[in-house]
């Protein structure tokens, strides 16, 4: 099977005008075509997995769609974007057509119920699984919700749990029959991004800043401050947590949950004003995404930008303050 045939059999699909009008030319031509509307900005980003590196060589195919696109989904839903269309390059070591047709099932049904579609890309030979995407987005001009909006005072807001990616990367690594693999393993390689809560988010006008969980909050939420010239106190018994992540003792699961990676929950600030945490409540009760409030945005510190907090366990919150989150050039 040749580069075409390959894109013929997996990848290219009809592009229905009904559902995505914006879209004039997709797979097939040397480059896409489409339109962002009137009035909006095109917000564009891109992430590269590497087998070995963000996945295991076994992992499940379908699995693996998901989490290619979902991580990517998950960039625009930290700006409040909508989606467009995104484009797929992929080095594989051999054509594995059961493998491929895996793959393609898990990641168009995640295009497919955030009306995303495939709309070009690249396939090539490599030692290696290599998937890169980069997807394409639109939000109302003026309207992006950026890292750099925090305000002194600001609640420090986090969706779902946190944590649980970690673990199961930890279990898989070090105890691959533990009974809670079964339980968190989803967290890690099948995310759920959550656009549609973080576009309400933005059309309510309700986030002063926010971003995606990707590295751990502790690598993540000094982007924000860095960006807002701020700092921040977390409270870590308010730190989400799964009831798997609930069982383990407070040290271990706050250093899952801080500095862990992969989760791709939204870390966000707003007003802390008993309207506006109503507000939150409710739109998170109506997309079905839960929201916790773990701290507050505080003046710029320079010697602790993060100062972690407990009542529960003092002292395990304060060696928290070494935590840095996940590095990509760090040894693993």
């Amino acid at each position: 099977m040749d580069e075409f045939s390959l894109i013929g059999a997996y990848f290219k699909r009809a592009i229905s005008p009904s559902k995505t009008p914006q879209m004039d030319v997709g797979v097939g031509d040397d480059a896409a075509l489409f339109r962002v509307a009137d009035g909006h900005q095109c917000v564009v980003s891109s992430d590269l997995l590497i087998e070995g590196r963000h996945f295991f060589a076994d992992v499940a195919p379908r699995a693996l769609g998901h989490k290619s696109l979902a991580v990517n989904l998950s960039d625009l839903a930290a700006m409040g974007a909508q989606p467009l269309g995104f484009t797929l390059s992929i080095g594989l070591p051999r054509v594995d057509t059961e493998w491929l047709s895996e793959f393609s099932k898990g990641l168009f049904a995640l295009a497919d119920e955030f009306n995303c579609p495939l709309i070009g890309g690249d396939t090539t030979q490599s030692d290696t699984i290599v998937i890169n995407i980069t997807i394409f987005g639109q939000v109302p001009t003026g309207q992006a919700i950026l890292r750099s909006g925090a305000q002194v005072g600001d609640d420090v807001w986090v969706t779902g749990t946190l944590g649980d990616a970690a673990y199961a990367l930890n279990l898989m690594q070090n105890a691959p029959t533990h009974s809670d693999l079964a339980q968190v393993r989803a967290r890690l390689e099948m995310p759920t991004p959550h656009v549609a809560f973080a576009c309400a988010l933005r059309s309510a006008g309700l986030a002063h800043s926010m971003l995606d969980v990707s590295d751990g909050l502790a690598g993540d939420l000094p982007h924000i401050l860095r960006a807002s010239n701020v700092s921040a106190r977390i409270d870590c018994d308010a730190l989400p947590q799964s009831s798997v992540l609930s069982q383990l003792p407070a040290a271990q699961a706050w250093q899952y949950a801080v500095a862990g990676g992969d989760d791709y929950e939204l870390c966000l600030t707003a007003s802390a004003t008993s309207e506006v945490r109503a507000a939150l409540f409710d739109l998170a009760q109506k997309f079905a995404t839960p929201i916790t409030r773990v701290g507050t945005i505080t003046p710029m510190n320079q010697e602790n930008q993060v100062i972690w907090h407990s009542e529960r366990a003092p002292e395990v919150a304060q060696r928290l303050a070494c935590s840095n989150g996940f590095n990509h050039f760090a040894s693993h």
